[in-house]
């Protein structure tokens, strides 16, 4: 019997690629591969991309020159390039690094034994089509191992939104959501797998409209399906949009016991102005109204967002507009970043921000942030949550999970299992997570 062959996998970005880079694996796994947490032991190494940092095609190609030497070493190692710079590079990848074997785009990953085997005998191989074909359903009957008690799934890929600054629509294409009887089996078998917690994924995750017995399903009504999956105890989604938050999306959250409190709304601008140039066709006023709508459906609910500073043609007056929308809604956590243009995007073309004042900006709106996040954590201290365990922790009967509001959370004296649910009593906050105590 020969010896497996070995893949390393390097997942850049979104939650939505670690979930490829676990169906590449699978997919692969079919062919022989296991996978292995060093490239230099590697048969094959895949680079699974992310278009969205600033200068993310440069940083694909600099980590492609640190394998000169093991493929000089190893004729036989085949290394890939996968995802959304694969999708917007193609043929490029190729000619500017002539070690590539095969570049695949986020839509056909499900062709990567086939794609595999032509590398194998000497072919550069590329794929950046939009298949017709079900990538997920090609990939049901590949081996599947144990899972941990937490795993995204994707329902929902591309996006229709065409927001003046992102390359998702280039990438990933249009809004495509999965028939729900199709994410329903993969729930199902992710719970037989000892999963307990889903995380479902889209691009635009609550424009779901998938087809179920009768006629296509919102999101919410996915949830409420997910729901009755006996041995599945929570679920979550990201990333939604503002203008697709519905009404029975908003009920849910205060009626679906698996649904837990956090919310990942994304607003990237407190001032109209900026909103109308992203294209993001909402307003600040709607968004702060959109969530009061969503605390009194939940009231303990954690809101978390996303921001962009210094997007072409603000300025200081809109900046303060974010400041002001941010001590509105005071966010549990959020994510902030200096917008970076994005070659074909319309924003990319527009009177840029002096990057020094956009750096200032930066900082200060993250201050902000950060002051939040603590003052949220600090207000935890002292109530109870529930705890899912994920893994042990750094000190002698520790463990740690995730609360129902998505809060890391450290357990000392802790007889529980990676897996178990239990109900814990916060005694501190930390920088970034809490400590408590199993409640009796």
């Amino acid at each position: 019997m020969s010896a497996p062959k070995k893949l390393f996998i390097k997942t850049y970005g979104c939650q939505m690629n670690v979930y490829d880079s676990e169906r590449m694996a699978e997919a692969l796994g079919g062919e022989g591969y296991v996978e292995t947490k060093s490239p230099d032991d590697a048969d094959m190494i895949l680079l699974n991309t992310c278009h969205i940092r600033e200068k993310a095609a440069e940083k694909v190609y600099s980590e492609l020159g640190r394998f000169k030497g093991l493929k000089a070493e190893k004729p036989d190692l085949k290394i890939g390039v996968a995802g959304c710079v694969a999708q917007a590079e193609g043929q490029e990848i190729m000619r500017r690094q002539p070690l590539v074997d095969l570049v695949v785009g986020p839509q056909s990953y499900h062709r990567l034994p086939e794609m595999e085997a032509k590398a194998r005998e000497g072919e550069k191989v590329l794929d950046t089509d939009f298949p017709e074909e079900d990538k997920f359903e090609k990939l049901k009957n590949r081996p599947k191992a144990k899972r941990g008690p937490t795993a995204f799934l994707t329902v929902q890929e591309g996006c229709d939104k065409f927001c003046a600054f992102c390359v998702v629509p280039y990438t990933r294409g249009a809004e495509v959501s999965r028939p729900a009887d199709r994410i329903l089996r993969e729930a199902q078998d992710l719970v037989e797998r000892g999963v307990r917690e889903i995380t479902l994924l889209g691009q635009n995750v609550n424009a779901y409209h998938g087809a179920g017995a009768n006629g296509d399903m919102t999101l919410a009504q996915l949830i409420w399906e997910l729901d009755k999956v006996d041995g599945l105890e929570r679920i979550r989604f990201t990333t939604s949009h503002p203008n697709d938050m519905q009404d029975d999306l908003i009920e849910a959250h205060g009626t679906c016991a698996k649904l837990m409190p956090y919310l990942h709304l994304p607003v990237q601008a407190g001032s109209d102005k900026i909103l109308k140039r992203m294209n993001r066709a909402h307003t600040a006023e709607s968004y702060l109204r959109l969530i009061e709508r969503i605390r009194a459906a939940r009231p303990d609910i954690l809101i978390s967002g996303d921001f962009i500073v210094g997007f072409p043609e603000e300025t200081e007056a809109d900046f303060q507009a974010t400041l002001d929308l941010v001590e509105g809604v005071k966010y549990g956590t959020a994510y902030s970043f200096k917008y970076s243009t994005r070659p074909g995007t319309p924003a990319a073309e527009r009177p840029q921000v002096d990057p020094k004042e956009a750096d200032d900006r930066l900082q200060r709106l993250q201050a902000l942030l950060t002051k939040q996040q603590r003052e949220v954590q600090d207000s935890m201290v002292g109530r109870d949550v529930t705890v899912l365990f994920e893994k042990a922790g750094r000190l002698p009967g520790q463990m740690v999970g995730k609360s129902d509001y998505l809060h890391a959370v450290h357990v000392a004296d802790c007889d529980r299992a990676i897996g178990d649910l239990a109900r814990v009593r916060i005694l501190s906050s930390g920088a970034n997570s809490l400590a408590g105590a199993l409640i009796d």
